[in-house]
């Protein structure tokens, strides 16, 4: 995600006291799909978020990586960052495990992304995990501006609050490759990564403009509080996700 703190001309403020128009959510888990319109495999893992998206109690979205472009067709989603975003958490796993799709739950567990039982068993496994999702992040969309607030916190794990600009529906036809000829719909498909600001469990409030977000192709926003810097992620400590009006 290198550089994508200036991806986007965001007018972002920030303050130690929470917006009162903010929503707060609490969701029992986040799942990152890293997938590829050059991989024969991807389909059902792309059908499936779309059915896990529909979950309100689950984050869902999808990093389209550019690994396989090679192959013969250049994913037209992909993010050279949502690579690295991979191959960083493979890294803090120690595992070495990068392929797709592969679905990595609330920042620690990988699984098959097509395995349904097997991601449900991750939620389940993770959420009780010390700090996972312990922060309601409140997240609003009103007078042309995303709010988004974080309540201050006991715990001093240090991490990083980020902004992600979504797009809910993105149907691509495939012209070449594994999956030449089909037309496939990716879910919750992840455009951006704007940091926000470090977590240090100081109460923070930020506003961002939603021309910023549709500028970047959203139609939605999500945003996450994630221990650890981005080259070497960890527990999700806190997330929610909002479509704009």
């Amino acid at each position: 995600m290198k550089g994508r703190r200036i991806a986007l001309s965001l007018a972002v403020v920030a303050s130690t006291v929470a917006a009162a128009s903010t929503v707060s959510a609490e969701p029992r888990g986040v799942i990152e799909l890293f997938t590829s319109q050059g991989c024969s495999s991807c389909p059902a893992a792309d059908k499936l978020v779309g059915e896990l998206a529909r979950d309100p109690s689950l984050i869902v979205m999808s990093l389209a990586i550019d690994y396989w472009d090679y192959l013969g067709w250049k994913d037209t989603l992909a993010l050279p960052g949502h690579t690295n975003r991979q191959r960083a958490y493979s890294k803090a796993r120690g595992d070495r495990e990068v392929y797709t799709p592969q679905v990595v739950v609330n920042g620690v567990a990988q699984v098959i992304g097509s395995d349904k039982h097997a991601i449900e068993n991750a939620v389940a496994q993770t959420h009780t995990q010390p700090g996972t999702l312990s922060v309601p992040i409140g997240l609003s969309v009103a007078d042309n501006q995303v709010s988004v607030s974080v309540p201050a916190a006991a715990q001093t794990v240090k991490g990083e609050i980020w902004l992600c600009p979504i797009t809910r529906n993105a149907p691509v036809e495939i012209a070449r490759g594994e999956n030449s000829g089909h037309t496939i719909t990716y879910h919750n498909v992840v455009r951006r990564w704007v940091k926000l600001g470090d977590w240090t469990g100081a109460a923070r409030n930020y506003k961002v403009p939603v021309s910023d977000v549709t500028a970047a192709g959203g139609d939605a926003v999500a945003v996450v509080v994630q221990a650890g810097p981005k080259e070497a992620p960890s527990t999700m400590l806190g997330a929610a996700i909002t479509a704009l009006p």
